[in-house]
């Protein structure tokens, strides 16, 4: 590769962090907050920040990290840590399907961006797209990266918060809701077509009523999924317009 090329593309990783960098300030804001509970909980339960930093680096799964530090002290019993993780990340099952068309031609990044699909990268990522002139897949890396980033160092400030201090952190996991409400809310803002989220509002709904609050979120997603995969030929038809 020339030295021309090289420079192209050394611009075109620039030009996409910075298109990139202002979208997930939101998840910024939300994640460094739930991080920072996360590792007060995980230094509380005897694990440091060593621990908060390999298990945000190689596990990277929100909410199932904060089930992980009961798993952590409680009996060794592997089966039983398999389901329940499976049990919490089950949606990713529906946001890896939907997101296989942009994936496609994102080569090498490809295996990081699976890895790195997050709820709140997932909702960033299915937001307004970046300017024309932007690299796709690397816009769609820095999103994932500086997401994790932010979790990172979240997680690892709160372990070593709590080497040094202990409060009572109770509802801090709300953070989490009011981070969904602000994507949600500048999605809306920022794009015409709105059917789509009435859809999965409506749907998540019933199946909260139907199926109570421990066991919705399934049902919900493929409510949403089979909802939003029949009406997939006039909401393209309606794009085009």
């Amino acid at each position: 590769m020339g030295r021309n090329a090289k420079d192209r593309e050394m611009n075109d990783r620039i030009k996409a962090l910075k298109a990139a960098f202002p979208k997930t300030i939101p998840v910024m804001t939300g994640y460094i907050f739930l991080g920072i509970a996360f590792g007060i909980l995980l230094n509380a339960k005897g694990y440091g920040p060593g621990w908060a930093l390999l298990m945000s680096l190689l596990i990277y799964a929100g909410s199932m990290q904060y089930v992980a530090v009961s798993l952590l002290v409680s009996a060794f019993n592997p089966m039983a840590a398999f389901v329940m993780t499976l049990m919490v990340n089950a949606r990713h099952l529906f946001y890896g399907l939907s997101m296989l068309d942009r994936f496609k031609s994102t080569g090498k990044l490809k295996p990081y961006l699976i890895f790195g699909l997050t709820d709140e990268t997932f909702s960033v990522l299915c937001g307004p797209e970046a300017e024309r002139d932007v690299s796709k897949p690397w816009y769609m890396f820095w999103v994932t990266f500086l997401n994790q980033c932010y979790w990172i160092a979240g997680s690892v400030a709160g372990a070593l918060i709590g080497t040094l201090i202990s409060f009572n952190t109770k509802g801090l996991d709300f953070v989490l809701t009011a981070l969904f409400v602000v994507i949600f809310t500048g999605q809306w803002q920022e794009t015409k077509e709105h059917r789509p989220a009435i859809v999965g509002v409506a749907v998540t709904v019933l199946c909260r009523l139907v199926f109570g609050s421990n066991s919705f979120i399934i049902p919900a997603m493929i409510g949403i999924f089979i909802c939003l995969g029949a009406m997939k030929n006039k909401l393209e038809r309606g794009n085009d317009l």
